[in-house]
């Protein structure tokens, strides 16, 4: 990633009618779409139209891997922006390239800003920080698997719909019912098997994912994704998708038309894509993320998805005093109670958690609350606070293609995660240059 270094940005001089004054402009690069592209729109207004100093200026450059790529390309022209928003797959790339980049907490030190780590949802900070505890992007929007069931199918099947299935077994059971009955097609099925089933299968059950804490502690990663815990719980997926009892949708969210079709009763998705299912008027009912009861102590907390803002080096003292700026004005409150509640990503601090929850709001809208008590819930361990690579995205290609062997049975589980591991290994080795 020795390419991936900034450029120093621009101060934008604006005049006004009456007299002349400096406003220094702060570039800000995303990926959201629709209701959450709004959410960016508000917050940047209300930012610019509460002081004089400071704009900014948010700019969509596509998803979130067009994104990246974007300020990957913007650097290597020597036209990086302030601040770009980064998915939770791009953190290990972005780490990478750490002369490239400013960490938060220095922005935020540097201007003079008295800067308090335990103000922040400590699942999410803890990703997002060195082994040392320095953090390194700002936490904007992430979310937490979580199930979802159609109570109207529950109830066909003869399930208790104030129930929902709390472990695998339940799920499996539950999900054998369902076709066995009628009342759906496919018991169950899901979104980002290698995020929800790998990544956070092994944090919410507290079992490594691989070396050196995930990846946090070092680069010298390899993966444990084929011990027994893993290989058990994908020879059931395997089990159930022979009769139709699982149906895979997909390597990313292409699963969630499949429950919002009604052919499935339970769904596994990210507490992101409530939205569309409240929007479906689909009579649904929200449980916990299921754990392993064979595990030992689960479950533990969940990692974050979503994406957090990386700032870049190299720009002026001025341009950086305007991050620190917007960023605490991010951290106010009632912007991070106004984010959380439109967007439905989780409230970056504890305060506005707690000012949500004195609301009401979780009350008037049940499962609300349940991304945040997973992540919230107990402190991170070594195998619970995420995973990083610098190639994560290419791992995730290889992970994925041996599970879609797996699920056409080509391969067992242990041979499809054998196989992931020795692949990905090759890959991670590969991208650190050994």
């Amino acid at each position: 990633m020795k390419f991936f270094g900034f450029a120093a940005g621009v101060a934008v001089t604006l005049l006004s009618t009456t007299s002349a004054f400096a406003v220094t402009q702060i570039s800000w690069w995303h990926a959201m779409t629709g209701a959450n592209a709004e959410v960016v729109d508000k917050i940047s207004k209300d930012f610019n139209a509460s002081q004089g100093d400071y704009q900014i200026v948010p700019v969509f450059k596509g998803t979130y891997p067009e994104t990246l790529n974007a300020g990957i390309a913007a650097y290597r022209a020597g036209q990086s922006p302030d601040i770009i928003q980064v998915f939770d797959v791009g953190t290990g790339v972005m780490m990478a390239a750490r002369d490239a980049i400013k960490p938060v907490a220095e922005v935020l030190t540097g201007a003079g800003m008295d800067f308090d780590k335990s103000q922040y949802l400590p699942g999410i900070v803890g990703y997002y920080s060195t082994p040392d505890g320095t953090m390194l992007s700002f936490p904007y929007n992430s979310s937490s698997p979580i199930l979802y069931y159609n109570k109207d199918i529950f109830q066909k099947a003869g399930l208790d719909v104030n129930n929902p299935p709390k472990t695998w077994n339940e799920v499996w059971e539950d999900a054998k019912k369902i076709k066995a009955s009628g009342a759906a097609a496919c018991g169950y099925t899901s979104t980002w098997l290698t995020w929800i089933h790998l990544e956070n299968f092994a944090a919410w059950n507290d079992v490594p994912w691989a070396t050196q804490q995930n990846g946090l502690a070092g680069g010298d990663v390899e993966l444990k994704i084929n011990s027994p815990i893993f290989v058990k719980h994908f020879q059931a997926l395997a089990d159930l998708a022979k009769d139709g009892t699982f149906k895979y949708g997909g390597r990313t969210s292409e699963a969630k038309q499949i429950f919002l079709a009604g052919e499935c009763g339970i769904f596994t998705e990210s507490s992101g894509g409530l939205g569309d299912i409240v929007k479906s008027g689909m009579n649904y009912g929200i449980g916990q993320l299921p754990y392993d009861s064979d595990a030992k102590g689960a479950p533990q907390n969940t990692t974050p998805g979503g994406a957090s803002l990386w700032v870049f080096g190299g720009k002026s003292d001025e341009e950086y005093k305007g991050v620190a700026a917007f960023f605490a004005y991010l951290s106010k409150t009632d912007v991070q109670e106004y984010l959380h509640q439109k967007s439905g990503y989780l409230p970056v601090t504890l305060a506005a958690y707690e000012a949500t929850k004195k609301s009401g709001f979780y009350d008037k809208n049940p499962g609300r609350e349940t991304p945040i008590l997973q992540m919230t819930g107990k402190a991170p361990t070594d195998n619970s606070k995420g995973v990083r690579l610098p190639n994560l995205p290419q791992v995730r290609d290889i992970q994925n293609e041996e599970f879609e062997k797996m699920l056409a049975g080509q391969e067992s589980a242990q041979q499809a995660l054998d196989n992931a591991v020795t692949r990905g290994n090759a890959a991670i080795k590969e991208a650190l240059g050994n």
